[in-house]
């Protein structure tokens, strides 16, 4: 072979790589013409078809889904439509498997044992294992039971019942056995379904082959499919039911109350399964009297699928939207404003309020039950039985959802909703209105949304989400005060109200427990199985038993025990209003804002700012501020002398990391953001004929947003050496920050290119083409668009180094290709001669 290929050669396998190319290109538009086109297009234009309330429309759907009319729109809708339809499809299938491995409720279950126990014990076990329940006998009643035995004791008896069923009911008989036929047929076909073929289907169905990314035309199939599974589940969860509410709506005469709510759609369409799952409930029963088994079983889990959704929707979308306007209602002092205000923003924006009241609703609602998480790390197992374990493996909400009644989850909503409620007038609405009465001039906080203070508010926000927020919420410090005051409040009250067993525990009885339990073990995991209907009590002391040791600690009840829990809430309600009124509005409040009030003067002048900044900057204040004394007070055991040597050693750490802090948070991000305006922002904001102005403070929070997507994108990419001093400088950590390995490795390199990149180009604008003797518009054209020409030309640059390779890998594939063609012909050759 010649050491160059000829030209011919090499044409000829570019050509061939340029047709695989453009064969490729051709499918992969294809794919993302089906998935991102068609199938979102079509959604949407059936959607619009079904609900516009016409029989036209159907027949002109053909011709509307063709139409080229608000395709970006249609296609963005569609696409929401496409995601809610697969969620819905996901869920379905998952709560599938949550019936079948959990077992399905005991109403469902029940009518279909009952005929069985009159054909014999065979039968019965027969149903009991075809009914998809592994575990029914442990979930059976006792009467169920003990009918059971009865049945098992009396054989004369069983056999005289079954010999008169036998000569005057032989009909009857025949057709309740093929009743539990049927049924136990067709819960055999639900629940026993094998596991193995399923995972050969998704072995042989991959991602890559069903979106058709392995260049097959088998995804056509599945896009028709996708099709039709998105107008099945929008004629099934969405029109029959909105439509149901509709005319529920209308006979009613609710329609104009319902309209006024600006949320038409959502209300008509909860309305409309709430009718239905009533509907399904009656059917079910009519089903049951007479004794159909499959309808009853396929309305009984249609029902439970609705009755699913609609427990979703009000503990999701619901419970936290009357947390959010509550919250509003009670603070409304605070910012000097009314109900009036509060319409008027609905009327305008109904939408984005009823989701700022959701989001503030979901963030009550998840601080509060992380402080029930706190709570139970301190209180003895068992106090608050009352209240689901988020950390419990065996809590499964689906699950109760599925077995408890309707009425039991509608109870526990209504006390959530006081319990929530009342925490919140007694520590948010009565603190108000306390430091009203006292400070009379403090309140309101000021909550403008814009401000003419020089300091942008980007600014402020990106400080305060990158830097106060981060310190206050990711440090595990303030979690452990808050434990430790938990703790002495808990302390305190027990020793007082004689309720220190109750609350906490007893350490002689524990530590004779932990050497008793190990023997009675096997005994308590034995009772450990809840009997259904007993109660959540009963299963929650079932589930900690069988914990081990520290599942139930056991406590001394002491006299008069009811007066005394009580007195321990009305103790409890007391110090949660001083607390909030104390440690949260006088003292650390206030002096968060006065202290924020005056650092935010500096830097604002006499501009107001959003009390938000101002409060955050003093929270972080007093943060400092009590950090360092909890520091200083740990370490005074320890003599002068360590604690001059642990000041000089923090007060080495502080300035290294002042230090980083100025380069890395400070001149990065500022000419990092600089760079992104003069490239990207000013040539597509400012025209030519106006100036461009440069807020500082902005292109640095702009800069800090970039500067962190830049970490982030680099952690994720590939090895290189900006990707390995990063993870050197967040391994190194604070304590054994290395100043020398990162501004050597990391600040110089990075701020060299920075400046060269903003550098360069002013000084060939400014300074190389005024020589040229060109016009001021050119020199002006030059200095705007110079930053934005340069971009380009490095994206050139890279996509043309780029091709470079690609082109040697491909020569070298085309020469080895031919040495590997021409040692195979040399091996023939020497095979045809040996052979003659």
């Amino acid at each position: 072979m010649p050491s160059r290929l000829p030209i011919q050669d090499i044409f000829a396998g570019l050509v061939t790589s340029i047709g695989t190319a453009i064969r490729y290109w051709f499918h992969y538009t294809l794919v993302a013409f089906a998935w991102l086109g068609v199938v979102p297009l079509t959604a949407c234009r059936i959607y619009k078809c079904l609900f516009t309330g016409s029989v036209s429309s159907l027949l002109t759907l053909p011709l509307d889904i063709l139409s080229t009319e608000n395709l970006l729109a249609d296609c963005l809708q569609g696409c929401f439509v496409v995601t809610c339809t697969l969620c819905a499809f996901i869920s379905l299938v998952w709560l599938r498997e949550q019936i079948v491995h959990g077992g399905a409720p005991q109403w469902l279950e029940q009518n279909q044992q009952q005929p069985l126990n009159g054909v014999g014990q065979q039968n019965e076990a027969q149903a009991v294992v075809n009914g998809g329940v592994e575990n029914a006998v442990l979930d059976q009643p006792a009467n169920a039971a003990a009918e059971n035995v009865v049945v098992g004791e009396n054989p004369e008896i069983q056999e005289e019942q079954v010999d008169e069923e036998e000569e005057d009911n032989e009909d009857e008989e025949d057709a309740v056995v093929e009743d539990a036929a049927d049924a136990n047929n067709g819960a055999q076909d639900d629940m026993n379904w094998n596991a193995l073929e399923w995972d050969r289907a998704a072995e042989e169905l991959t991602w890559e082959r069903m979106l058709g990314l392995d260049g097959s035309l088998v995804f056509l199939e599945h896009v028709f499919w996708v099709v039709s599974l998105n107008t099945l589940f929008i004629l099934v969860f969405a029109f029959c039911p909105y439509h149901i509410g509709h005319f529920s709506i209308v006979g009613l005469g609710f329609e104009e109350y319902v309209q006024a709510s600006h949320f038409e759609g959502l209300i008509t369409t909860i309305v409309g399964y709430v009718l239905l799952a009533v509907t399904l409930i009656v059917c079910h029963g009519l089903a049951a009297l007479v004794k159909f088994q499959r309808s009853r079983r396929l309305l009984g889990v249609c029902y439970i699928v609705v009755k699913v959704s609609l427990l979703v929707v009000v503990e999701i979308g619901v419970f936290p939207l009357i947390c959010g306007w509550w919250l509003d209602i009670c603070s409304l002092e605070m910012f000097d404003a009314t109900l009036k205000d509060r319409e008027l923003s609905f009327q305008s924006a109904p939408g984005t309020t009823m989701f700022l009241h959701w989001l503030v609703g979901m963030v009550y609602v998840f601080y509060f039950a992380s402080f029930i998480l706190l709570l139970r790390e301190v209180l003895r197992p068992g106090v608050l039985w009352f209240l689901r374990n988020l950390n419990d493996p065996d809590f499964n909400p689906v699950q109760e959802m599925i077995h408890l009644p309707i009425y039991r989850h509608l109870r526990r909503f209504i006390l959530s909703v006081i319990v929530f409620g009342s925490i919140v007038l007694l520590m948010l609405w009565l603190p108000i209105r306390i430091i009203k009465y006292l400070l009379p001039n403090f309140l309101p906080y000021n909550v403008m949304l814009y401000s003419d203070a020089p300091v942008s508010e980007l600014s402020l926000e990106l400080l305060l989400l990158q830097v106060v927020l981060p310190a206050l919420l990711e440090q595990g410090h303030t979690r452990q005060w808050l434990k430790g005051l938990v703790r002495a409040w808990t302390v305190t009250a027990g020793y007082l109200l004689d309720l220190h067993s109750y609350l906490l525990g007893d350490q002689e009885e524990n530590e004779n427990n932990a050497n008793q339990q190990p023997n009675n073990q096997h005994a308590r995991n034995n009772n450990a199985i809840p009997v259904v209907g007993e109660g959540l009590h009963a299963a929650h002391q079932a589930i900690l038993q069988q914990g081990g040791p520290v599942g139930f600690q056991p406590y001394r009840r002491p006299l008069k025990f009811p007066l005394r829990i009580f007195l321990l809430i009305v103790f409890m309600c007391i110090t949660l209003l001083i607390a909030s009124l104390i440690c949260l509005t006088l003292p650390v409040f206030v002096f968060s804002v006065f202290a924020g009030r005056w650092l935010m003067s500096f830097w604002t002048g006499t501009a107001k700012i959003h009390e938000l900044y101002t409060a955050a900057c003093g929270l972080y204040v007093c943060w400092l501020t009590i950090r360092a004394v909890t520091v200083l007070v740990a370490w005074m055991p320890q003599g002068r002398r360590v604690i001059f040597q642990k000041v000089k050693e923090w007060s080495l750490m502080i300035m290294k990391t002042l230090i980083v802090a100025i380069l890395l948070a400070g001149v990065v991000p500022l000419l990092l953001g600089l760079l992104f305006e003069l490239v990207i922002v000013a040539p597509l904001r400012v025209p030519l004929d106006q100036t461009p102005l440069f807020y500082p403070w902005q292109d640095w929070a702009l800069g800090v947003l970039h500067a962190k997507i830049i970490a982030a994108i680099t952690l994720m990419g590939p090895q290189w050496w900006l990707k390995t001093v990063i993870e050197q400088v967040y391994a190194n950590g604070i304590r054994n920050i290395d100043l020398h390995f990162i501004i050597r490795k990391l600040a110089a390199p990075v701020i060299s290119v920075l400046l060269l990149s903003l550098c360069v180009p002013y000084i060939i604008a400014s300074g190389v083409v005024p020589l040229l003797g060109v016009t001021a518009e050119m020199q002006n054209l030059v200095q705007r668009r110079i930053y934005p020409f340069l971009l380009m030309v490095v994206v050139l640059m890279g996509i043309l180094s780029f091709q470079v390779r690609q082109f040697k890998r491909l020569y070298e594939h085309i020469k080895n290709d031919k040495d590997h063609r021409f040692i195979f012909a040399l091996r023939g050759l020497k095979c045809s001669s040996a052979g003659m």
